[in-house]
């Protein structure tokens, strides 16, 4: 396992869900500062604890922090498929860690919150309406437009044959296309696309603090929902997977 990959994707997943889950418990909670601020607030969160993580870990591991991006560059030849376990591993854990230090921080306000619902969506996604079909595809859109603009728009720096350099190995991810592109990015998903799922577009984002959820003894907590939570883990994946194929593809008809 390369350890600096490892720690660099559990350090800024864990910024990334301590800022974003963040922000939706300061939402959606009883008696915060930010109770009912709105969905603007949650993606321009979301967009923000995405800029803040990137900037801290790109130059260490790229920045994935994501399974489907690292999936995607996996696919894209962007990355060798060894080093992708410890891009997982520390993703899901640091997914995990940052779930529970937004529940220790905001603790009173999920005691004094009723709505065990509410509670479940500071920690991970769920449908408005209920159609596995539509919400498959929704996330499968949602990722594909986070993975295939962000091959588009990789940083020249980064983009020689691919990531690599004679006698230098540039590892690419999110980070590769800078820090405030990538978080404006997420924050157009979210408004534009978030409406329909909450736009999860990342199984770890999901699946990591969805656990946590389980496990945590919350006062007045429901289900954690598992029967809708393999959507999010799934969807994600085939979305960058799909966006690294047609990445490929248009790179191979631009260099023909």
């Amino acid at each position: 396992m390369n350890m600096q990959h490892f720690i660099a994707e559990l350090i800024g997943t864990a910024i990334l869900i301590v800022l974003g889950d963040g922000v939706v418990a300061n939402v959606l909670l009883n008696k915060t500062k930010g109770q009912n601020a709105g969905w603007i607030v949650i993606t321009f969160g979301w967009g923000m604890a995405v800029f803040v993580a990137v900037l801290c870990v790109a130059p260490y591991s790229g920045a994935h922090l994501n399974p489907a991006v690292t999936f995607a560059n996996a696919v894209a030849n962007k990355m060798d498929w060894n080093s992708v376990p410890a891009y997982l591993e520390g993703q899901m854990a640091g997914a995990m860690l940052g779930a529970l230090i937004v529940y220790q921080f905001y603790k009173p306000h999920f005691d004094a919150t009723d709505d065990a619902d509410l509670k479940l969506a500071c920690f991970c996604t769920s449908p408005n309406i209920r159609n596995f079909p539509m919400s498959i595809f929704c996330e499968i859109v949602g990722t594909f437009l986070l993975v295939f603009p962000s091959f588009l728009m990789v940083n020249p720096d980064f983009a020689m044959d691919l990531g690599t350099m004679p006698g230098h190995k540039i590892t690419v991810g999110l980070g590769a296309i800078g820090a405030i592109p990538v978080g404006l990015l997420v924050f157009s998903i979210g408004m534009s696309l978030g409406g329909t799922t909450g736009y999860a577009i990342n199984p770890a984002r999901d699946l990591g603090p969805r656990l946590v959820h389980a496990i945590l003894p919350i006062r007045g907590k429901r289900d954690s929902d598992w029967g809708y939570a393999w959507v999010p883990v799934l969807a994600p994946l085939v979305g960058g997977v799909l966006a690294a194929l047609a990445a490929k593809a248009m790179t191979a008809h631009w260099k023909g």
